[in-house]
């Protein structure tokens, strides 16, 4: 049967063997007490004695019921491994020929993938003689890196391993609350229909001159 690391880590009840702790809970004023009247309050609240500061002078107990506390503490630790980003590395392999337009589709998937928060694992490969082109091949990923300066930064220069040539590119981080007000200004600027100008009407030009009898020169 698989033991419960976490239960391990905390003292609870008789397996306290200090002298005195300072006790604290819901509706407790924290306050240093014998650890035997500590647990007889524990008792009389129909609680556990929970040594959560073992470390601290005294120890650190709290009068809550175990299981709630274990609950709690399990839920805790998986609230924060939710919010740790995990970041994936994405490869993409080059030729040290490589032409313009798969050098041109690769790098768009590259500008996604650094968008999304991932790394970009860019690496061209030598195969059999190829290795001689070896300085045309780190001439491509710097200028690979050079064209992703908005999305990335380089983490680590291009190195030859073996037959590949490698290069990390890790994302830029942009602040979550600019990026949601980047991508609502553009929705609302295709949203918006172009205003389209007026045509601009020469202004009339007065005459100045005499008036003949029947002419009108106000039409």
């Amino acid at each position: 049967m698989k033991k419960d690391k976490l239960k391990q880590q905390y003292r609870v009840n008789e397996q306290i063997r200090v002298r005195e702790v300072r006790i604290v809970g819901e509706g407790i004023e924290s306050t240093i007490v014998p650890t035997h009247k500590a647990l007889q309050i524990a008792e009389q609240k129909g609680v556990d004695l929970v040594e959560i500061s073992p470390n601290a002078q005294p120890p650190v107990c709290r009068l809550i019921d175990y299981s709630k506390f274990i609950y709690q503490q399990k839920k805790h630790q998986k609230e924060m491994k939710a919010k740790q980003v995990k970041v994936e590395v994405k490869e993409i392999r080059f030729g040290p020929q490589t032409d313009d337009h798969d050098y041109n589709f690769k790098l768009k998937h590259a500008q996604g993938f650094l968008s999304d928060g991932d790394k970009v694992k860019a690496y061209v490969f030598f195969k059999g003689r190829s290795i001689l082109f070896k300085e045309q091949g780190e001439v491509l990923l710097l200028r690979f890196a050079q064209d992703l300066e908005d999305y990335g930064k380089v983490e680590q220069m291009p190195q030859l391993e073996g037959k590949r040539m490698i290069m990390f590119i890790g994302p830029k981080k942009q602040p979550a609350a600019q990026k949601k007000t980047a991508e609502d200004a553009a929705e609302n600027a295709e949203a918006l229909p172009r205003e389209r100008k007026a045509p601009q009407q020469k202004a009339r030009k007065e005459y100045t001159g005499p008036k003949v009898e029947g002419e009108d020169f106000d039409d």
